[in-house]
């Protein structure tokens, strides 16, 4: 590809993609902290009823212990143990007589938390649950909250795919960084739970773009050869984020101090970040090859290329990118108008959907898989960087699609698996989601190498916006479909597990491998490489040559 061409001139990979990649590494460990913060800062703790006897000191009497006392004032649950959202209308005294029997209690009037709930604060001393009362009957706000989180995702991802194209990758960068410490900060500060929703939601509209610019940047400037490693980098990075999460929490008990500690960080990325060049390709394909003839050679002086002076010149550059010059941005249409983009963009579509559905499915249901949270979370990011590490040597050796299919497969038959196994199995249970979570790790990885390939550079940061978009529909839906399990549980792990499976086997029959091919510059590099395209079983020739 000619910009190939222009970025060995510029080097190659050197110095600079070295510092681009600890740079953005440092920032896409934050990431993550937003993602699933609220494994932990909305926690529902064990809670019970407030009543009189037990917890007004001037009517506890002393000869009464407190099994006793917990016994006469709150009803047993479903699993025999005190109940979470009733208590009995009055004190029922002849439970203390020992002939007193279970009929007894279940003729008992009970009563609704009037007067609201005891928390058992011995994980957490406060968490957003415990703040404003997320439980009982109001339960559903907790799902409804990580779903107007999603949202903001969705939004973001939309609005910056488009935006990005205007403004450029570094400057959205920047500004998402600083509305992610700002909007996240102020979180802590929220006088409801509405506001808190809607600092969140902005909060999560930036994370998107950052999640965008981080790598399209990553990956549009690194060459063929080196661009999967990068991504699995960044991949890591995330998982490097999972379990960094899992200690602070660990060491940040209150759920207030945690979201200030999740985002002060982000001002640090804010103000390392600045020294990061612009992307060289958007600038051309804008039609700007004077100041991408600049960030080349800054990337050229990085990289100890002194030859770049005479090597880069605005005339080498025009002639080298003629093509992509002239290039006009497109829109969302414009992926459907091409049909070989518009099959590439509805299969991704599918895949994305399902995947992130059954992926945040998954990992924001950590209470489900035992109550020591804290080392389910550190297990998760462990295997997950274990597996998007290994991505690497998958990509090389399996290549792109059959990669991206055979993770996938493999994830939703873990999840179906687990429906079949009894819930006092809780090892062979955990073992089976964290294994599940591996291979999302290496789903995600591969997905973000595949996605960048498969789109010409004027459409990709669209596609990536739009697909990011769909993509978080599923996340928003996740938690949703989790709120029927009350009336039907296998609903959430059926369609948990079937959905990235069907995906799969569409991807596996409708897409083309794109390992070792350099990155589409315009809509025609897609045509000529295509099966169909006159002469390409001469050039698919000329690229196997260069496949890793």
């Amino acid at each position: 590809m000619a910009f190939e061409e222009l970025l060995v001139r510029a080097g190659g990979v050197g110095l600079f993609q070295v510092l681009q990649i600890c740079t953005l590494f440092l920032s896409a460990v934050f990431v993550p902290f937003h993602m699933i913060l609220e494994n932990f800062s909305a926690a529902v703790p064990d809670h019970r009823c407030w009543t009189p006897v037990l917890d007004n000191s001037s009517e506890v009497p002393a000869n009464l212990t407190r099994e006793a006392l917990l016994a006469i004032s709150i009803p047993p649950g479903p699993n025999l143990q005190p109940h979470r959202c009733r208590r009995f209308r009055h004190p029922q005294w002849q439970f203390l007589d020992p002939n007193a029997t279970a009929a007894n209690g279940s003729e008992a009037a009970t009563e609704p938390c009037m007067d609201g709930w005891v928390y058992d604060h011995s994980t957490f001393t406060a968490t957003v649950v415990t703040r404003w009362d997320l439980v009982c009957s109001s339960q559903s706000l907790k799902p409804l909250g990580q779903s107007i989180f999603m949202a903001g995702i969705l939004a973001g991802a939309f609005v910056w795919g488009f935006l990005s194209y205007r403004l450029g990758r570094k400057p959205m960068l920047n500004w998402c960084y600083l509305q992610v410490a700002v909007a996240g900060a102020g979180a802590m500060l929220a006088p409801s739970f509405f506001t808190y929703c809607g600092l969140r939601f902005l909060s999560a509209f930036a994370l998107a773009g950052t999640i965008l610019a981080q790598s399209t940047l990553m990956a549009e400037w690194t060459t063929t050869r080196r661009r999967a490693v990068t991504m699995a980098i960044l991949g890591c990075s995330y998982s490097t984020g999972q379990m960094a999460l899992a200690g602070l929490a660990y060491a940040v008990r209150d759920w207030q101090n945690l979201q200030l500690a999740v985002s002060i960080p982000f001002l640090a990325t804010f103000l390392l970040s600045w020294w990061l060049p612009e992307s060289a390709r958007w600038l051309i394909t804008t039609g700007q090859p004077e100041k991408a003839l600049q960030e080349l050679q800054k990337v050229a002086r990085i990289n100890g290329h002194k030859e770049a002076k005479e090597t880069l010149t605005i005339k080498v550059l025009k002639s080298c990118m003629a093509r992509e010059v002239t290039e006009t941005r497109g829109s969302v249409l414009d992926l459907f108008r091409v049909p070989m983009l518009a099959q590439r963009t509805c299969v991704m579509v599918l895949v994305n959907f399902s995947l992130m559905l059954s992926y945040y499915g998954l990992v924001l249901d950590l209470q489900s898989l035992g109550r020591n949270i804290f080392l389910l979370q550190t297990l998760f990011g462990a295997v997950d960087f274990l597996g998007r590490a290994t991505t690497v040597l998958l990509l090389r050796f399996l290549g792109r699609r059959v990669t991206l299919v055979g993770s996938l497969a493999l994830a939703g038959s873990c999840i179906l698996g687990n429906v079949l196994v009894p819930q006092d199995l809780q090892t062979l249970r955990v073992a089976l989601a964290v294994l599940g979570k591996g291979c999302f790790g290496i789903s995600l990885t591969s997905l973000a190498v595949y996605m960048t390939e498969l789109f010409p550079t004027p459409l990709r940061m669209t596609a990536s916006g739009f697909l990011q978009s769909v993509g978080r529909l599923g996340a928003m839906a996740g938690p949703l479909i989790k709120m029927t399990g009350q009336v039907l549980p296998l609903i959430a792990p059926l369609t948990y597990g079937t959905l990235p499976i069907a995906s799969s086997l569409v991807l596996l029959l409708s897409l083309p491998e794109t390992k070792g091919i350099p990155l589409p510059d315009t809509i025609r590099d897609l045509e000529v490489r295509s099966p169909t395209a006159k002469g390409s079983q001469q050039e698919v020739v000329i690229m196997k040559s260069t496949w890793f």
